[in-house]
């Protein structure tokens, strides 16, 4: 393999893209939503923890039955399904039929980022798969910058449900370019199209120390950001005093922070993961103390904010290199993986709003700079761990996978 990315990489991310969109377009939705499903914001907010909950567990369930499919037409299945939960919140005309749409969706989305992430790493050369990863969780990103901001435009302007029309166009569009792009990684005839180990084997790694601490450090990279990205607006509005009208700007230039950092984290998390997760995280933490500390001056606001964008979540790529030295790059492994990503989600908003009503909007900043250190004890460890200091595979027993899985744990160069 060449160390280039080859295309199919890029198309797995127009596919994160659509469900990112539909994942986020709930929240920029909600007075409409609200409106046209006769209940209130609150209810509403319960759809955005009914997504990530049904990501949490139905992903995983899912991924486990589509183990013995093979990868390309598991991904169909999976846009198949995600296009079901969309179309039913499209016509849903009721809270509980939204509720089922978000249950279906959410636990698609989440089959189709793990399955995606093994297939871009299997796709590449082992010495980039840092910016493989990278290039797939760009579909994350640019769901943030774009998406949101596309979905909250058309259906604020057309009512909520072209929203939900317009994610189905592009999700429509992502499948059709995944049919003709993306192929099967190349597996041995003896061992048929089995994408990946058995269930069985893959969860083996949960009782290595190592992969259970990446997964730790991954939710509290996570949770360190989202309780303050969650807050953004009341913020940035009410602490720092800007005008509701230039928010979405500033939204905007995060977002695009947010983009540039995934590019670099990329570049650096195959040959320096470890150290990668360090300096990137203690600065997220010194980005979030800084914010809580000088909110209420614009300029050092802004600063910082951009700061969280380039170090917050932009490192998932190098999350995910960590957790597939640590265990394998199986694509059960990355779904679970993407679950504890999604509990981060969880804990830092739900634990912000908590805060909030005694301590102010700063509170959920603070509480990111607490979940940012505890981040850094999780991930200390790895450095005793001469293999992944090196960037090459944990020293525990490699899973009783095929030789296509197994050959794909990185080693040193």
């Amino acid at each position: 393999m060449k160390k280039a990315v080859p295309p199919a990489v890029y198309v797995l991310a127009a596919g994160v893209f659509a469900m990112v969109t539909s994942e986020f377009t709930v929240a920029g939705l909600m007075p409409q939503l609200a409106e046209g499903l006769g209940t209130g914001i609150p209810q509403i907010g319960y759809l955005v923890t009914i997504f990530a909950a049904a990501m949490a567990v139905g992903g995983p369930l899912l991924t486990v039955a589509l183990l013995k499919t093979p990868p390309r037409t598991a991904l169909m299945i999976v846009f198949a399904i995600f296009l079901v939960g969309n179309v039913t919140a499209a016509l849903a005309t009721g809270y509980p039929m939204m509720v089922l749409a978000r249950i279906v969706s959410g636990a698609a989305s989440q089959a189709f980022f793990g399955i995606a992430v093994s297939m871009g790493v299997q796709l590449v050369d082992e010495r980039v798969r840092g910016r493989a990863v990278a290039v797939v969780m760009n579909g994350l990103m640019l769901g943030t910058l774009l998406g949101l901001p596309l979905a909250t435009f058309v259906g604020g302007r057309f009512g909520w449900q072209s929203a939900f029309w317009a994610i189905t166009v592009i999700t429509l569009l992502a499948a059709a370019l995944t049919h003709a792009v993306v192929r099967n990684p190349s597996i041995p005839s003896d061992e048929g199209n089995d994408f990946a180990a058995p269930a069985g084997s893959q969860l083996a790694v949960l009782r290595r120390p190592q992969f259970l601490l990446a997964l730790v450090s991954s939710t509290l990279i996570i949770g360190a950001t989202f309780s303050t990205f969650s807050f953004f607006t009341p913020i940035l509005t009410e602490v720092t005093g800007f005008s509701e009208g230039i928010v979405p700007v500033l939204l905007l230039v995060y977002g695009a922070a947010t983009l540039l950092g995934n590019v670099a984290v990329g570049r650096l998390a195959d040959r320096h993961t470890i150290s990668t997760l360090l300096i990137g995280t203690g600065l997220n933490a010194l980005f979030l103390a800084g914010f809580a500390l000088f909110a209420d001056l614009p300029p050092l606001a802004l600063a910082f904010m951009l700061g969280i964008g380039l170090v917050g979540v932009t490192m998932n790529p190098a999350m995910a290199v960590r957790v597939q030295r640590s265990g394998s790059t199986a694509p059960l492994v990355n779904t679970i993986h993407g679950s504890f990503i999604t509990l981060g989600v969880v804990i830092g908003s739900a634990a912000g709003s908590a805060l909030i009503p005694q301590h102010g909007l700063r509170a959920p900043i603070v509480l990111g700079v607490g979940l940012a250190v505890l981040a850094i004890v999780a991930i200390l460890p790895a450095l005793s761990s001469p293999g992944l200091r090196r960037g090459a595979p944990d020293d525990a027993p490699p899973l009783a996978e095929p030789p296509a899985l197994a050959s794909a744990a990185p080693t040193t160069d």
